[in-house]
């Protein structure tokens, strides 16, 4: 089980904003956000903590560097919060890349939707569960 992961994105403040409200129809919130005055050590200017229930589990950090886009996939309540998430998204600025439906391709009961974040990553909101 992962507990939880790091995106590194290239502009801190509009991917924070993008998976605040991407996110939002998933129950994800901001649950902390560290710096480095409050932290002399950290290795960049700040990073975020994304979660539900009060628990981070996707940090966003920012890198000056060449970034390399990968796929993540949030596990969702519902369809209904499928459908949510990527109308969320897209109006937060992503990029559609795989409008909600039923995916049979992977299994039975697997409806997802996908979009490309502002750095070219490829975020899913899915559920496993027949109809």
């Amino acid at each position: 089980m992962i507990d939880h992961l790091t995106l590194l994105v290239s502009d801190y403040e509009r991917s924070k904003a993008f998976y605040l409200a991407a996110l939002a129809p998933l129950g994800y919130e901001l649950v902390m956000e560290v710096t480095r005055e409050m932290i002399p050590t950290l290795p960049f200017p700040k990073s975020c903590g994304l979660g539900v229930g009060g628990k981070p589990d996707l940090w966003l950090r920012p890198e000056a560097g060449t970034l390399a886009p990968t796929h993540v996939a949030f596990r969702a309540s519902s369809r209904a919060a499928v459908d949510a998430f990527h109308a969320a998204a897209l109006a937060a600025g992503g990029v559609d890349h795989g409008a909600p439906g039923p995916r049979p391709q992977y299994h039975r009961g697997y409806y997802g939707a996908f979009v490309l974040d502002p750095d070219g990553y490829n975020v899913e909101a899915v559920i496993h569960t027949p109809e």
